[in-house]
C-alpha cells in the first residue's frame, strides 16, 4: 500500500470516530508529482522536392494528418531539420534524381509554424544540408525557428559549448547535445561537453547526424556512441542514414544508431519508407523507459503510424 492509499484509509477510519467538523483535517493528502517528461524523437525531416509540392497542393497539415494526434500527446517532439528554412525559390523541385540540384534543399517559411503546430518544438540543425543556402540561409533558418517558438541545437555557427539546448520539461533538466559529421568541431570536444552537462546534474541526450547512408553503423560511429555514454549521456539517438539501424544497449544505456526517415520522399524500398519514432520517458535520474513506434512514409507524402 502506498502512502497516499494509507492516508486515505486512515482518514476513512477516523471519519467514523470523530465529529463531522474534525473529519476535514484527515482528508487524503495529494503528494507532489514526480518530475517526468515524455519526449518523442523522430529522424530526418525534409520539406523540399515533392514534399514541398504536396504542401503547396494540400497544405502542410496534410503531411501530419494521420500522425498529428499521436505527436500532440507528448510533452515535446524532437527531430532533425534536414535543411534550411528560407525565402529562396526551390532548386530541387522538378529536378532529376541524381543531378546536383536534387540534393540542395530550402524549406518554405511556413515550415516553422507547421512544426510548432505539431509539437515539434526542438530541432537539431547540425547536419549536412543546413548550409545548402550558405550562412545566410542558416541565419534565416534560426530567425524563422525563433519567431515560431521552436528551439534548436547543433548550430554550426555557435561555439561548441553553445550548441546545446538546455530545457526543463516536466521538471526534468535536459541537455540536448548534437554531434554532426559535417558541422561539429572535434569528437573530443563534444564528448567533453556531454561530461560538462552530466556533471551539472542534467539528463543528457546526444542526437547525432553521422555515418553513411543506407548501410549499417560504421565502427567509428559505434566507438563514438560509446564515448558519449561513457561521458554521461543517458541515451544516444542518430540520424542521416535514411534507414532504421540497430539498437544497442551499452552500459545499460540505449543507443539508437539511426531512426531513419520521418518526413521524406524516399519510397524505393521498405528500408527507406519505414522509419521509427522513439517514445521516451525521462526522470531526473535519466531514461525510465523507451517505446519504439514504427512509422510509414506514404507515397501521398503523409507520414503515418505503421499498422
Amino acid at each position: 500500500m502506498g502512502l497516499a492509499e494509507f492516508l486515505a484509509t486512515l482518514s476513512a477510519l477516523f471519519a467514523g470516530l470523530l465529529p463531522s467538523h474534525a473529519v476535514a483535517y484527515f482528508a487524503p493528502v495529494s503528494l507532489p508529482r514526480e518530475p517526468e517528461a515524455r519526449i518523442i524523437f523522430g529522424g530526418d525531416m525534409m520539406f523540399d522536392r515533392s514534399i514541398r509540392t504536396a504542401m503547396a497542393a494540400q497544405g502542410g497539415e496534410y503531411l501530419f494528418s494521420c500522425i498529428g494526434d499521436f505527436l500532440a500527446d507528448a510533452d515535446l517532439v524532437v527531430a532533425n531539420l534536414e535543411g534550411p528554412i528560407t525565402v529562396n525559390l526551390s532548386r530541387s523541385v522538378g529536378s532529376g534524381v541524381g543531378v546536383p540540384d536534387n540534393y540542395i534543399f530550402t524549406f518554405p517559411t511556413s515550415t516553422a509554424p507547421l512544426l510548432f503546430a505539431h509539437n515539434i518544438r526542438l530541432v537539431s540543425i547540425g547536419n549536412n544540408h543546413i548550409l545548402n543556402f550558405s550562412r545566410a540561409g542558416l541565419r534565416e533558418t534560426k530567425q524563422h525557428l525563433s519567431e515560431a517558438g521552436i528551439a534548436f541545437f547543433g548550430d554550426p555557427d555557435a561555439l561548441e559549448g553553445e550548441r546545446v539546448a538546455r530545457l526543463e520539461v516536466g521538471g526534468v533538466p535536459l541537455s540536448f547535445v548534437n554531434w554532426s559529421d559535417w558541422t561539429s568541431d572535434k569528437p573530443d570536444h563534444t564528448v567533453a561537453q556531454v561530461s560538462v552537462e552530466a556533471r551539472e546534474g542534467r539528463v543528457v541526450v546526444v542526437y547525432a547526424h553521422w555515418g553513411e547512408e543506407y548501410v549499417e553503423p560504421l565502427p567509428r560511429v559505434r566507438a563514438l556512441a560509446h564515448q558519449f555514454i561513457d561521458a554521461g549521456a543517458s541515451i544516444v539517438i542518430g540520424s542521416h542514414p535514411h534507414i532504421v539501424q540497430e539498437r544497442e544497449v551499452y552500459r545499460e544505456k540505449d543507443i539508437y544508431y539511426s531512426l531513419g526517415n520521418f518526413i521524406f520522399d524516399q519510397y524505393w524500398n521498405d528500408a527507406v519508407s519505414h522509419g521509427l519514432l522513439l517514445d521516451v520517458m525521462f526522470g531526473r535520474e535519466g531514461v525510465r523507459s523507451t517505446r519504439e513506434i514504427p512509422i510509414e512514409l506514404m507515397r501521398d507524402r503523409r507520414t503515418c503510424l505503421s499498422s
